[in-house]
């Protein structure tokens, strides 16, 4: 399986390592890496949304949390510069 210790793998290296060794199981292990690959995908959106709420309630706190329901003003806040 995947070793992360090989001491020079960049991570294009890794990824088509694991790649290959994916290939390697059968259907019902694919299908259950499958499950948690999307597992860990639902598990980081929610860290992610946590994270975000929490730098909003800061920034409610501090008194600098923008509100604006203009289009415009919503374009810009979420621009990146």
């Amino acid at each position: 399986m995947l070793n992360t210790n090989d001491g020079g793998l960049d991570m294009a290296q890794e990824f088509s390592r694991a790649v290959e060794d994916v290939k390697q199981l059968s259907t019902a292990e694919i299908e259950e890496l499958q499950e948690l690959v999307k597992r860990y995908l639902i598990e980081e959106r929610r860290r992610e949304i946590g994270q975000n709420y929490e730098a909003s309630l800061k920034e409610l706190r501090e008194g600098t949390l923008t509100l604006s329901s203009d289009p415009d003003t919503l374009r810009k806040s979420l621009s990146i510069d």
